[in-house]
């Protein structure tokens, strides 16, 4: 029900962008969120996004991140710029059945399979 790509390889300062189709459903009654989870690391929050639309990030990517939503697609995006060697991680996507803001992992009801980013110095 989610779809997560986009992921890669890329030079420290340089951009992505990640995609996660959703289904319908899901997208229209759910905040959408984004983690990550780097080697040896925990799943961490990184963005979310929820009607309004409305959206929060965690501290290590504000400024550099930037979630956003297009609802024709059923599609929420994570455009990531500035990207540095520490933002390397599995990413992934994930549907949470209330709207709101929601930083941790275990209120989120869907998660989508993750997509490799990796920022070299």
């Amino acid at each position: 029900q989610l779809q997560a790509c986009g992921g890669g390889l890329v030079q420290a300062g340089g951009s992505l962008r990640l995609s996660c189709a959703a289904s319908r459903d899901i997208f229209k009654m759910y905040t959408m969120g984004w983690f990550r989870q780097g080697p040896g690391k925990e799943r961490d929050f990184v963005a979310s996004i929820w009607s309004g639309p409305t959206t929060d990030y965690a501290d290590s990517v504000k400024g550099r991140f930037t979630i956003s939503r297009d609802n024709a697609k059923n599609t929420v995006y994570l455009q990531m710029n500035s990207l540095k060697p520490e933002d390397t991680a599995i990413y992934y996507c994930a549907a949470r059945a209330i709207h709101g803001p929601a930083t941790t992992r275990v209120l989120y009801d869907y998660w989508g399979q993750g997509t490799e980013v990796t920022v070299s110095s």
